[in-house]
């Protein structure tokens, strides 16, 4: 698994072994960045269930400004502070443009608003814990009305959370990985 775009193009990510770990493939990263564009540039981006980082590690080497990874994997979050470490080396930056948090994406600090959320929690719990995510979500992103949600999960599940918006889903369906672009939509008055 590599970087599939921007200065840092090609950097290979290492991914804890053993683990119940499930990078987001470079394909799908592909077709996310493609949809997502310029929104990229300069962007501020929150990492949840980071795994390797691959989201967030992807939008730096894509001109975004700065993130906050949260992984709780102790063995995981070993392996994305590796992957930031050389991603950070390639583009000449500094590693503290983005953050390490080794806490639950259920309950971390969600301090500072971010344009773009990159969600990719392991499947089996997506039902369970979607629609309290995208509750906290709301709130936290109440000041970035244009913030976009990118929420991978399999082909087969829909997800209709309230106050939401899907302004698109990419992948190739059942069975597959996918990834569902959300806004946060208009509060009923």
């Amino acid at each position: 698994m590599r970087i599939s775009g921007g200065q840092a193009r090609g950097i290979p990510l290492v991914v804890p072994k053993g683990d119940n770990v499930r990078p987001a493939t470079d394909g799908l990263r592909q077709a996310v960045f493609s949809s997502l564009g310029a929104r990229v540039e300069d962007a501020r981006f929150l990492d949840l269930f980071a795994g390797s980082g691959a989201y967030g590690l992807e939008a730096l080497s894509r001109g975004a400004a700065a993130g906050v990874f949260v992984e709780k994997n102790p063995k995981a979050a070993a392996c994305l502070r590796r992957n930031l470490a050389a991603v950070c080396k390639s583009l000449g930056r500094d590693p503290s443009v983005a953050e390490i948090r080794q806490a639950d994406a259920l309950t971390a600090p969600l301090d500072a608003a971010p344009d773009l959320v990159f969600i990719d929690p392991p499947y089996e719990i997506i039902a369970g814990i979607a629609d309290a995510l995208f509750l906290r979500l709301r709130a936290a992103l109440e000041t970035r009305p244009d913030a976009l949600v990118i929420f991978e999960m399999p082909g087969e599940l829909a997800l209709a959370p309230e106050g939401w918006v899907q302004l698109k889903r990419l992948g190739k369906g059942a069975r597959q990985p996918t990834a569902a672009i959300f806004r946060a939509g208009r509060a009923a008055s």
